[in-house]
């Protein structure tokens, strides 16, 4: 890595902004109540379908998922280097056994954390190379939120549903101005449609550019509807899509 590169990453560390963020406490906090929401689901499902068997699980390994693709073509899912390798989203996968006593993909959810701004400048912290701006210009961390999509998505290829939630925090997605005012009494307007700040359009492309659920947060990946799942966004306070 170039000097100048480590520098830039060593001050974004510093500054709590940029690709880091999603991986310092309030984005950590955030990932845990994913996970604690998800229990939360699958308890009420099982109380409302009893006749039903539901479980949890937290990761998905790419075994399983190059034997689904398998199945839908003989071609697809050769690929695999590490034997060990598997996917964790934040929140897990709950699942539900059918007729024919097979798993069944009921609620993969997913949490991410981008940007500080709002607080830095509730605490009058200044950020930036020279300590002089109110705002950080977004990284690009949110676009790993796709791995975890792509491989959801590739091991339900021949579901005709895609119960994928993921749920966005911090000042990099907005989808409204922000007035936000420092311990001096100085008023600054964070303007949700700003390029440096907003990163929302990366994640679009996820859900063929459908409204995003702003009563919740989330960016509902669901791109056809089932009957659990939409007991699934009753349970977790969802508006439909």
């Amino acid at each position: 890595m170039a000097k100048g590169q480590s520098n830039r990453l060593t001050l974004q560390q510093k500054e709590g902004q940029g690709p880091v963020t999603i991986f310092h406490e309030d984005a950590q906090i955030h990932d845990k109540e994913v996970g604690n929401t998800s229990l939360t689901v699958i308890t009420q499902l099982q109380s409302e379908y009893p006749m039903l068997t539901f479980r949890y699980r937290k990761d998905l390994s790419k075994k399983e998922i190059n034997a689904a693709l398998k199945k839908v073509d003989e071609y697809l899912g050769q690929t695999l280097f590490v034997d060990s390798a598997r996917i964790k989203p934040d929140g897990g996968l709950i699942e539900v056994k059918d007729d024919n006593g097979h798993w069944r993909v009921v609620l993969v959810s997913e949490a991410k954390h981008q940007g500080k701004d709002i607080e830095n400048i509730k605490a009058g912290k200044l950020v930036g190379k020279n300590n002089n701006q109110d705002l950080m210009a977004a990284g690009n961390a949110i676009e790993r939120a796709y791995k975890n999509v792509n491989e959801i998505a590739n091991f339900m290829l021949s579901e005709r549903y895609f119960p994928y939630i993921l749920f966005l925090e911090g000042s990099n997605f907005l989808t409204e101005n922000v007035v936000v005012t420092r311990p001096d009494g100085r008023v600054v307007t964070l303007v949700y449609n700003d390029g440096m700040l907003n990163r929302l359009d990366r994640l679009t492309a996820a859900n063929y550019g459908m409204p995003i659920n702003t009563n919740a947060m989330a960016l509902l990946l669901c791109c056809r509807r089932h009957p659990f799942i939409l007991k699934v966004k009753a349970v977790t306070g969802m508006m439909m899509i």
